[in-house]
This record gives C-alpha cells, sequence and structure tokens, in this order.
C-alpha cells in the first residue's frame, strides 16, 4: 500500500522535483509522442472491442495503430496550443500545477475526442459500414469515447507520460510557464 501512495505521490503532488511538465519545445513534442501512444492504444483497444475485434488481423492492428497515432499526433499538435490558452483562461489557482493539468485535460479531451470520433467514424465505414444515420453514429461515437478517454488520461496516461519525461527526458532548468 505504502508503494502505491508513494507513485501517487510521486505522479500527482506538487513537492520540489516531484513530476515534471515539459518547459520548452522539444520537452513539449516528447510528451505529446508520450501522451498520443497511451492515449491511441487505450482508445484502439477500447474501440475494437465495442465493433469486435473478428475481423482483426496483427497486421492490420497495427498499421491501423501506426496511422491513428499519425492523424492523432497531428491533431494534437494543433489543438494542445488552444487548450492551454483557453485552460489559462479559466478563474482556478493557477499556482497549483495538479489544477494546471486538469484544466488543459478538461480542455483537450473534449476537443480531441470531437476531432477523433470523426477520424473513428470514417474508418468504421470504411471497416465494418455504419447502419442509420452518421450523424446519430458520430454522437453516439463522441459519447462513448468520451467516456473512456477523459479518465484514461486523467488516470492512466498522463501521469505515466509525466513519469516517462521525468525520467527519461532531462528536466529543463526553467519551471514551466502557466501564464498565458
Amino acid at each position: 500500500m505504502q508503494k502505491k501512495l508513494d507513485l501517487y505521490n510521486y505522479l500527482y503532488l506538487e513537492k520540489e522535483g516531484c513530476f515534471h511538465l515539459p518547459s520548452n519545445k522539444k520537452e513539449g513534442i516528447i510528451f505529446g509522442l508520450f501522451m498520443c501512444f497511451g492515449m491511441v492504444l487505450i482508445m484502439s483497444v477500447y474501440n475494437t472491442a465495442l465493433h469486435g475485434f473478428s475481423s482483426l488481423t496483427v497486421g492490420s492492428a497495427v498499421t491501423q495503430f501506426v496511422v491513428t497515432f499519425i492523424v492523432a499526433f497531428i491533431v494534437e499538435s494543433f489543438v494542445e496550443p488552444k487548450a492551454r490558452k483557453i485552460a489559462l483562461s479559466l478563474p482556478y489557482d493557477k499556482s497549483k500545477q495538479l489544477n494546471h493539468i486538469v484544466a488543459i485535460a478538461l480542455c483537450m479531451v473534449p476537443a480531441m475526442v470531437l476531432i477523433m470520433s470523426v477520424y473513428g467514424v470514417i474508418l468504421t465505414a470504411l471497416m465494418t459500414g455504419i447502419e442509420g444515420s452518421i450523424f446519430t453514429a458520430y454522437l453516439k461515437t463522441v459519447g462513448l469515447n468520451f467516456i473512456v478517454a477523459l479518465p484514461s488520461q486523467l488516470l492512466i496516461v498522463g501521469p505515466i507520460s509525466r513519469w516517462l519525461l521525468t525520467k527519461y527526458v532531462k528536466p529543463a532548468t526553467q519551471k514551466p510557464e502557466f501564464n498565458a
């Protein structure tokens, strides 16, 4: 139990040097790659489970993962600066990094879900077809993806990505900026 609590403290609490947010462009790109990899992995497994594993081969799964990862990273590259700007304009205690992390997640995840669900509906239409209205299929996809994406980002992928950034990427000497 103590090890689990220590890991939680390491990933979430704000002790000096406890966890690291990207503080320059290079770290931001690496962090984005970590986040995209984790989120695409979780969401791909989840959506494949929803639509059935039967028609999926290892080769097609890897190809689909790589293509989805590239699409998601490109989308994230456009969404993240806007989400960060919106998050920084919200009224919260900006002196706490955890508040900043949650604010950005609450701005990033809905935008990414809305955009990546378009990709998912197109992929589903091409692979298995869509019964009924494409708009209804899109709304259903958004709802199903959001309920998994937000907790995954906040509780699994975000903490692991911050840990990887701290562990394997030399932190810059400057503190991350929280100002707009």
